[in-house]
């Protein structure tokens, strides 16, 4: 029997946000720190910074690139409203409520978001935002009538959504129903979407950089490899498609990121070499409704 897409159980994936969080940790990437505290308590959330796992470190260095290359294309723009997808365990729409006027959704399956929740209340102590809101909302990114509901809640004006971690666990068909829902979003609301799920197939398996047992079974069970794009020029014929063009693409400034110093400090040359001479195996790309 034929199935919607939106009626998968999606939530075997929030696992991988609780361990990207206590990954995140590492960083100084605003509250996560103090959100692996909370979330691993009563036990004691004690990062090791001397640990000798080259593979660790590189996918440390990775996702705090990943998240300052969203913030960075936020930054750049006025639109005050801001939609996040599958946002996991990261708390970039509590970080927006310390500056001006933002209207903030940050959203995720319902069972990660009724742990978010009480994640929020605790890292702010319960206390009100002053000229910004917030709100943390489940949201299933393919259910169309749910998506557009959710953005209504939004005051009138463009939009910007985003999204660190949602690609890579849609099949084809669904990443076209994601993008055919955003594009009219957008159509009639005017606004970008960044996505930082352009991922190239084989390139983090060319740096053995998956080596735990239970990271392989993640992949390998959500078939994250082969959901991939074959190339960067695939990926931009895909939106092309779907009618978006790229409005800008984030170029990484790695010597602002907190967690390099100890990937160079716990890395044998030969390793470090090798990463700086592989392929680029993730890009972060502003997309707005093309003209044409």
């Amino acid at each position: 029997m034929h199935t919607n897409s939106f009626d998968r159980n999606f939530n075997t994936i929030s696992p991988s946000a609780k361990s990207l969080l206590l990954m995140k940790g590492y960083t100084n990437i605003p509250f996560a720190r103090q959100a692996a505290e909370l979330i691993v308590y009563p036990e004691i959330y004690n990062p090791d910074f001397n640990r000798k796992d080259f593979g660790f470190w590189a996918r440390v260095v990775h996702f705090e690139s990943r998240y300052w290359s969203i913030s960075q294309l936020i930054s750049e723009l006025s639109i005050k409203n801001i939609l996040e997808l599958s946002s996991g365990y990261s708390f970039r729409g509590l970080e927006m409520m310390s500056k001006e006027g933002f209207n903030y959704i940050d959203t995720d399956l319902p069972d990660l978001i009724a742990v978010k929740k009480d994640l929020v209340n605790a890292l702010t102590n319960g206390n009100h935002f002053k000229t910004s809101t917030l709100e943390t909302l489940p949201l299933n990114a393919l259910d169309e009538t749910q998506f557009e509901n959710t953005v209504n809640r939004f005051p009138k004006g463009e939009i910007i959504i985003v999204n660190e971690g949602l690609l890579m666990y849609l099949n084809n068909n669904e990443k076209e129903k994601l993008c055919g829902i955003i594009y009219n979003i957008l159509k009639e609301r005017g606004g970008y979407w960044i996505t930082a799920d352009i991922y190239i197939k084989g390139e983090i398996e060319k740096l053995n950089l998956i080596r735990d047992e239970k990271e392989k079974r993640f992949f390998e069970d959500h078939q994250i490899e082969e959901k991939r794009f074959d190339s960067f020029e695939t990926a931009e014929s895909f939106f092309w498609k779907a009618g978006f063009t790229i409005d800008k693409e984030f170029q990484p400034d790695r010597s602002k990121l907190s967690s390099l110093k100890y990937l160079i400090e716990n890395s044998k040359p030969e390793e470090l070499y090798k990463l700086k001479g592989r392929n680029k195996i993730q890009t972060t790309w502003r997309l707005r409704v093309s003209n044409n």
